[in-house]
């Protein structure tokens, strides 16, 4: 079934959004303006084409997420690192908060080496993704584990017009092969593939990058859009070397410069297989949508941010090493209730995460010189979520969605610093966590509809928290996590499509989060935040076309993030962004040339003690000529303006190898200088 709407014809570029809806049982074809999604249930959800997608000059894979409004992503590390993600006054750090799915498989990792939530996005092959769905916010049943601040859902295509083999080449050193392209059988089904290759140096002093990563992905589909099973198999490597943030003093005294490092000697390695399947069956009435999936990864990541407290250095090495399997599937059915339409969709998810190796080493020069500690961990969460969508009126209409979850964890302490406490930090335990949501939407007239919301969403805790008594280096008492943790949250939103060309929504929320122990991966044990806290925030968007040839974009949040009573003198939290602005300008000169322009600012945010970190605005352009049917090419400019912001800053305390002891100071990774990278595609 197709659904056109009349009024919104299309401003950026047509989107399909070829699947199956929480709060809709057909498979539908919706024009939008901006990135709206007729069916939305919040003001806050939105969806945008991999052809939007392919007009973006981006510098890493993981900034794919900032076509959610308001999210940043950035880098204090290396190129093959998972970005650093900030949204709503949340320091996302590498996902914790924030899920991320592809084809329905999840991306963050729980009880990570390195962090709770890790979500690596750099298996992704930008050119292979058919959309990107978000929804910002804890007001969806459908959404599980790191869901506080929302969620954003990236599909693969399953088909492609042609076939490609594109060549890249840029400032220090980049290189990049690409080659996409589908064979179609005689029975109609279409076997799709991608390949990457990129190398990398980067702009530093003293380290080459020397980034090698690799993608493979093989797709094979039979059937059409609303009937379909396709199996996807993705392999992805990678290895690079990492410039980490670096202290202001260290450059202030001529030690280093903005592009020096202390340690070089820091860098990781990362693999991830996956097999895939998914199984979309649409009735007269009612859609089964069933994935399955599979997933090796592993990962060895070392790192120094203190540099030289210990004699011999505090480089450490973070690993893991697991294969995880799952599902998530749905049943929604159409229907009436006293002649009213209504959808009731029914909804489980499994994964099951097999961790041969999570540990955290200390070495040096990528060496290891001791054991903080090693475990090998069991975890296991099945959730069960039912979403009814009630039609009240032409204009009014309800969603309401009850869920559950239940974890299982299981520890085994193979080996710490303090090997006494093995035994009482190894055990198992469960938990389980009933989440509500309640959505309202309400369409004013033509042009203007409403929303209120009000749901929760969770996040996990690393297992090793849930098990640990006592502290594995110092052998000290510690109290264990709560495994799970909600968030609350609430909004009050409107969108008004003007008219055919210009689009406008709004967007004030709450968001509160309890006092939490968590398990902090770089230290092996558990902090105590100490006191609750809670965010409040606007988001203003525009989508508008100027004349025949110009499209633009302009995204605006806001956020009030606030601890419930003084932490250390301040109620302010660190890290939590509270102005972000971000403006794209689409231009298509003539049928072959278009540019595309990005800006993003951030403004100047709390660190811990009372520091302040500086504004950051970064600007990048991208330039396409299409030749002919089979020539194009691309020109990208990142950092357009040679800024020499920082990408990130912390604050905390480090000692160089010439001081006598440790000194509080600013730490920053700045924006790497501006690059230029030319690619060539030929299409056959």
């Amino acid at each position: 079934m197709t659904l056109t709407c009349p009024r919104l014809t299309l401003l950026l570029t047509s989107l399909a959004a070829h699947t199956a809806l929480a709060d809709g049982v057909h498979i539908e074809e919706i024009n939008v303006i901006g990135r709206h999604v007729e069916t939305a249930t919040t003001a806050s959800h939105g969806q945008i084409s991999g052809e939007q997608l392919g007009q973006r000059p981006i510098l890493r894979t993981g900034e794919i997420l900032e076509v959610v409004p308001g999210l940043v992503a950035t880098q204090h590390s290396g190129s093959g690192k998972a970005n650093q993600y900030f949204l709503r006054g949340f320091n996302l750090d590498h996902g914790t908060d924030f899920s991320t799915t592809v084809d329905a498989m999840p991306v963050n990792m729980p009880s990570h080496g390195h962090g709770q939530g890790y979500a690596d996005l750099n298996f992704i092959i930008p050119e292979l993704v058919a959309s990107i769905a978000y929804k910002k916010g804890a007001y969806y049943a459908d959404l599980a584990d790191f869901s506080g601040t929302g969620g954003a859902q990236v599909r693969s295509v399953n088909y492609l017009n042609d076939s490609q083999l594109e060549l890249g080449v840029g400032n220090y050193n980049h290189r990049r092969l690409l080659a996409t392209g589908s064979l179609l059988s005689a029975g109609g089904a279409e076997f799709i593939y991608g390949l990457e290759a990129q190398k990398y140096d980067g702009p530093w002093d003293d380290i080459s990058e020397d980034v090698d990563k690799k993608n493979l992905w093989l797709k094979q589909v039979w059937g059409d859009e609303e009937n379909l099973l396709s199996i996807t198999a993705m392999a992805y490597q990678n290895s690079w070397n990492s410039a980490d943030q670096i202290p202001r003093r260290a450059v202030q005294q001529g030690i280093i410069s903005d592009l020096g490092s202390i340690d070089t000697t820091l860098g990781g390695e990362s693999n991830r297989y996956s097999l895939s399947g998914h199984w979309l069956k649409t009735g007269s009435d009612s859609v089964l949508d069933v994935n399955l999936y599979a997933i090796g990864y592993d990962m060895n990541l070392w790192s120094n941010f203190t540099y030289f407290t210990q004699p011999q250095g505090d480089q450490f090495e973070q690993v893991d090493d697991r294969t995880i399997a799952g599902w998530d599937a749905r049943y929604a059915l159409n229907s009436e209730f006293n002649s009213l339409s209504m959808t009731n969709t029914f909804g489980s998810q499994l994964r099951h995460d097999d961790i041969d190796q999570v540990g955290l080493f200390a070495s040096n020069q990528r060496v290891r010189t001791g054991v903080f500690r090693q475990d090998e961990v069991q975890q296991t969460s099945l959730g069960w979520y039912w979403q009814n969508r009630l039609q009240w009126s032409e204009k009014l209409s309800t969603t309401l969605g009850v869920r559950y979850d239940r974890y299982w964890f299981d520890v085994n302490a193979l080996a710490a610093a303090d090997p006494s406490t093995l035994a009482v930090n190894s055990g198992d335990s469960s938990d389980d966590i009933v989440t509500g949501s309640f959505n309202v939407a309400y369409q004013f007239n033509s042009h203007l509809n409403g929303f209120f919301s009000v749901g929760q969403g969770f996040h996990s805790n690393d297992a090793r928290g849930t098990s640990i008594q006592r502290d594995p280096v110092t052998g000290e008492t510690v109290d264990p996590v709560d495994p799970l943790v909600p968030t609350l949250g609430y909004e009050l939103g409107l969108r008004n499509v003007v008219s055919n060309n210009i689009e406008l929504s709004a967007a004030l929320w709450y968001l509160e989060v309890d006092s939490e122990l968590l398990f902090v991966g770089d230290a092996g044990t558990t902090e105590d935040t100490g006191v609750g806290s809670e965010r409040t925030g606007l988001e203003l968007t525009l989508y508008a076309r100027l004349g025949e040839k110009h499209l633009v974009d302009v995204e605006y949040s806001y956020t009030d993030a606030q601890f419930v009573q003084p932490l250390d003198g301040s109620r302010d939290i660190p890290g939590a962004l509270q102005d972000v602005f971000s403006l794209g300008l689409n231009t298509q000169w003539t049928e072959q040339f278009y540019t595309h322009l990005r800006v993003r600012h951030f403004g100047d945010y709390a660190l811990d003690g009372g520091a302040q970190a500086e504004p950051s605005t970064l600007v990048n352009l991208r330039a396409g000529m299409q030749f002919n049917e089979r020539w194009q090419a691309k020109l990208d400019i990142l950092n357009l303006l040679d800024a020499d912001d920082a990408d990130i800053t912390y604050y905390y305390a480090s000692q160089l190898q010439t001081e006598a002891q440790s000194v509080d100071d600013i730490h920053y990774h700045v924006f790497e200088p501006r690059a230029f990278r030319l690619s060539v595609g030929y299409h056959f």
